[in-house]
């Protein structure tokens, strides 16, 4: 202690200052640790997912497989190769019957995580006569069993179109010609195959929207209902000849499985209806260090000023 008292007050002066620096250094070291672990995502969080999203965009007027839209922006409507049309035609009774498949965050995917996996949904035999119908099967992945993968916009707003948000995100069938009083019923959703056990099925959502369209402006995760309440099928009526079903499906793979979603499959694809290209994007911009920014600047500035002190000490 009475060596300390010899050195007077610079070097305790010092001292602090040197154990302040190091204090410095320390709460930089901390700050950096903490960002770097507030930027990873709990895999039980609904924040990794084990499919990236697959984006399509919707065909636009003049594009093959654009069919038609309601002039009051009520409906619209795409050319797909399952629909097909009653032979006799018996009436104006059309329905149809989907799949959207999400990943664990929500957003759709065509089933390149869970191959040789499918779902089934029997239907009564009233749609007997449409080849896709009885039953309704969807296979995985979309992209290696269908011509269009996703065939339809049920879901989201867009202000510069009449229905959906202009991103395709379910597989459907359709069905033309029935009678206006024929009865559409459908059963429970049957999944089977090699991943059957990383899907879960959310529920359904049916809806008869008497020829007011059908209403994108809701989420099929939390719309979803069990088989009981959605309804089971439906019966035509003058004032509603459309109608439809969504089975909404969802995966669930092991958390050691997931990743964080910052790659995407976008499917770009041009008037003609060729595919341009796929792209990938990994949301990086090539700085690989970005979780303590600056931290190296100020790290290097508190261990200047310290071996300054040091000096001065001396």
């Amino acid at each position: 202690m009475a060596r300390f008292r010899e050195r007077g007050p610079s070097w305790r002066q010092s001292l602090l200052a040197l154990g302040l620096g190091l204090a410095v250094v320390a709460s930089l070291v901390a700050a950096g640790a903490a960002g770097a672990s507030a930027g990873v995502v709990d895999p039980d969080s609904n924040g990794t997912v084990s499919e990236a999203e697959y984006v399509k965009p919707a065909p636009e007027q003049g594009d093959p497989y654009f069919e038609a839209a309601a002039s009051d922006g009520s409906w619209i409507s795409y050319e797909n190769p399952r629909d097909e049309y009653r032979n006799p035609y018996l009436g104006d009774g059309s329905g149809k019957v989907c799949v959207t498949l999400v990943n664990e965050n929500g957003d759709p995917v065509v089933g390149e995580s869970v191959p040789n996996t499918s779902v089934t949904i029997p239907t009564n035999n009233v749609t007997s006569w449409h080849s896709h119908a009885d039953p309704m099967t969807v296979q995985f992945p979309m992209t290696d069993h269908y011509d269009r993968p996703l065939d339809a916009d049920e879901f989201g707003t867009s202000p510069d179109i009449s229905q959906g948000d202009g991103y395709m995100d379910t597989h459907c069938i359709e069905m033309h010609g029935l009678p206006e009083d024929a009865t559409v019923e459908y059963g429970e959703a049957e999944i089977s195959g090699e991943h059957a056990d990383r899907i879960d099925l959310v529920g359904y959502i049916q809806q008869i929207p008497e020829g007011d369209g059908w209403d994108t402006d809701i989420d099929p995760v939390t719309a979803a209902e069990p088989y009981a309440e959605a309804g089971g099928g439906w019966t035509y009526e003058t004032n509603a000849t459309h109608a439809g079903v969504v089975v909404v499906l969802q995966l669930d793979a092991p958390a050691d499985e997931r990743f964080e979603p910052a790659d995407s499959n976008t499917d770009v694809t041009d008037s003609n209806g060729d595919t341009n290209a796929t792209e990938q994007t990994d949301g990086t911009d090539g700085g690989g260090d970005d979780e303590m920014p600056g931290f190296g600047a100020l790290a290097a500035l508190a261990t200047l000023s310290i071996g300054a002190l040091a000096r001065r000490r001396k």
